[in-house]
This record gives structure tokens, sequence and C-alpha cells, in this order.
């Protein structure tokens, strides 16, 4: 077996000043666009929901139970939507904030993973109950979040973020 270099891979090569080629800064901030553009949905879903007076309520048009109630016999885990049925209403407030905390955590790079850890949850648990009869599937809108969420769960938010100045303040010995 023969080791040789490929000529179409990648390395990062630092310029004069030490900081990289226009792709390097490009690869470093890649993952910037996708938190921001989380966290505000995350933020704005979580507000919509709080500021909705027919949302938060067990049963009527547009309330939390209605909704649940019709996709019950649709999802992919019934259990799941029968769990939330027992109280729509602590469910919807349940959503609504973890929602609000994800989106924070994201624009704000604080606790990155487990934000993204937990609107990965909240994708997926939304894609299995509300969004899984959409037909074909690309037409639901949560499985595509899920999938958004994945890379900052990877990642984390490595610029820009409380976790990266956190990270930095304890490198050199701060407290």
């Amino acid at each position: 077996m023969t080791h040789g270099t490929r000529a179409d891979t990648y390395s990062p090569r630092p310029d004069r000043d030490g900081d990289g080629d226009l792709r390097d800064r490009a690869a470093r901030y890649a993952l910037l666009p996708l938190r921001i553009f989380l966290g505000v949905t995350f933020v704005y879903a979580g507000l919509d929901k709080l500021t909705d007076s027919a949302f938060l309520k067990g049963s009527g048009a547009g309330s939390i139970g209605d909704m649940m109630r019709a996709v019950r016999d649709s999802s992919a885990v019934p259990g799941l939507v029968d769990m939330a049925l027992e109280s729509p209403v602590g469910f919807g407030y349940a959503i609504a904030f973890g929602e609000l905390a994800v989106g924070i955590g994201a624009l704000l790079g604080l606790l990155t993973r487990i934000a993204a850890l937990g609107g990965a949850l909240i994708s997926l648990s939304l894609w299995l109950t509300v969004s899984w009869a959409a037909d074909p599937y690309y037409y639901g809108n949560d499985l595509p979040y899920l999938m958004g969420w994945i890379p900052l769960i990877l990642a984390g938010a490595p610029l820009l973020s409380v976790d990266a100045v956190l990270r930095a303040r304890r490198r050199r010995g701060v407290a």
C-alpha cells in the first residue's frame, strides 16, 4: 500500500499576519449564520407562543390542546402526544420556555452544545408528533431544524460567544 499526498485536499495555511487566508477565516465563522438563524427563530417561536392568548389553552381554535388532539392519530409516537394531552397548557409553556432558552443560548453562545441538544430534542419531538404526517416529508419543517442543530451539538460556538470568552479565561487561568 502506497501513501501519497492528494492534491485535492485542503490544509489551512497561515498568511503573513498569522490569521490564515480568506478560506480559513470563512471556515472558522461557518457556523455563525446557522447559530444566528436558529437562535432568532427559536426565540421568536417561544415568544410567539407565550404572547398568543389562544395557544396556551387546553381547547379552542389555535390552542395547543386542539393541535395535539388533531395530530394524535397521525403522529409517529401517539404516546408522546397522550403525555402532552395530560396537561396541554403545561406542555405548551414547557415548549415555549424551552424554545426561548434554546434560542437565547444559541444567540449568546452560552452553553451552546447543551442549548443545541435542547433545540434538537424539541425539533425531534415536534417532528415525531406534529409534522410526522407531512407528505412528502420535506414539507414538514421540524426535520430540517433537527438537522440544523446537529453541527452546533458537535462543534459548539467556538467564536463570538460567551463559551469562547469563558474558555479563553480558563486558558489564561483567570477565574
